[in-house]
């Protein structure tokens, strides 16, 4: 059975809805997390039935999600997905029944930042209010199986954009004998036993807005007049992407091999210094599981303008438009596609949207 919610018509928060506290993260278990320094939620308050607030606090200072060389610095928006992700993840185990031994499945990820000068890092951490609502929940014998989220990112009382999330559970039977049918029946391997070793010359670090190769996954780039293309590389050893042991590639270490693709790809078919582009929009859709042996190719192109997109080329799965400080600057926005493949067959497919301030 599957039920579901109206979307409200805006995000503000009520006069009467409850403090955040910022001061301690919650259980490191809450939030699929080993180490405590990959917690960033901080507080739940249930405000209903199918709504709560979650509280993060964003890092100014990260090895992995604040290793980037746009200036001034903004906080990484896979750091505000993840801080999305686990205030999804905590949820569902608080107020919604989730048992601590099932297995998420994460089937789909968006975001839209509307208001990219307030993610800027200063200097004090950013506090995050994370305004969350349940749009589909989805049940089987008095069990929640899955939920889908939307969230309203709030900072400083100023709605900063939206995000998106959708979740499946499965007991580890289940888990099991879905893995092993995806599989052929061969058994699940572990990243704590794969292999580290690098599969190819890494892409520059500057050309992917990185300054430390070691957050680098991307290998063997090839460019044509159109497109891009780059291999992931599957860093098992990487404290932040691999912080447990997995059975799988994981979301959010193909989301960030696409990010850096699409960054690629903007130089090389756009000349968007990745070092002066904001990625402030990004859609996904999630369809098969990545396995860990097998070879991951990601291929990037531009998205033209369609009939019923946004004027600017952005689709508006993407959110609205972007607001910049009236300084006379030009906005230059493009929408980039990236798919992941593995043995031919797709994974999922990615839209970013990058956008550039160029002064006016």
């Amino acid at each position: 059975m599957t039920t579901a919610t109206a979307r409200p018509e805006t995000g503000a928060r009520t006069p009467d809805a409850p403090e955040l506290d910022y001061t301690r993260t919650v259980d490191r278990l809450l939030v699929h997390r080993d180490a405590l320094g990959e917690v960033f939620l901080t507080d739940l308050r249930q405000t209903g039935e199918n709504t709560y607030l979650a509280g993060a606090q964003l890092p100014r200072s990260h090895a992995y999600y604040g290793d980037h060389l746009n200036r001034p610095l903004s906080y990484d928006p896979l750091l505000i997905l993840e801080a999305c992700r686990q205030a999804g993840l905590a949820g569902a185990h608080r107020f919604y029944g989730v048992a601590p031994d099932n297995k998420f499945i994460l089937t789909h990820l968006r975001l839209h930042i509307s208001h990219p000068q307030q993610v800027t890092v200063g200097s004090a951490p950013l506090p995050l209010a994370i305004e969350t609502l349940i749009v589909s929940r989805k049940e089987r014998d008095g069990r929640v199986t899955g939920l889908d989220y939307e969230f309203t990112l709030v900072s400083g009382g100023i709605r900063v954009g939206t995000a998106a999330l959708g979740l499946r559970f499965k007991t580890p039977g289940g888990y099991l004998t879905l893995r092993l049918n995806n599989r052929g029946g061969l058994a699940l391997p572990s990243s704590a036993t794969s292999p580290q070793a690098v599969p190819g010359t890494l892409v520059p670090a500057h050309l992917v807005g990185r300054a430390n190769p070691d957050n680098v996954v991307l290998v063997e780039p090839a460019v044509t007049s159109s497109s891009a293309s780059a291999l992931l590389r599957v860093p098992t050893g990487h404290p932040s992407l691999f912080d447990h042991p997995q059975d799988h590639l994981p979301g959010m270490v193909i989301a960030e091999g696409a990010r850096q693709l699409a960054l690629f790809a903007a130089l090389e078919l756009h000349g968007m210094s990745a070092s002066k582009t904001l990625v402030t929009g990004v859609d996904v859709l999630f369809t098969r599981f990545g396995e860990l042996e097998d070879e991951t190719v990601l291929t990037a192109e531009s998205v033209p303008a369609a009939p019923g997109d946004d004027p600017r080329g952005v689709p508006y799965t993407l959110g609205g438009p972007l607001e910049f400080p009236e300084d006379g600057g030009t906005l230059r926005e493009v929408p980039v596609r990236v798919e992941a493949t593995q043995k031919g067959e797709s994974l999922c497919v990615f839209t970013f949207r990058l956008s550039r301030v160029t002064a006016g």
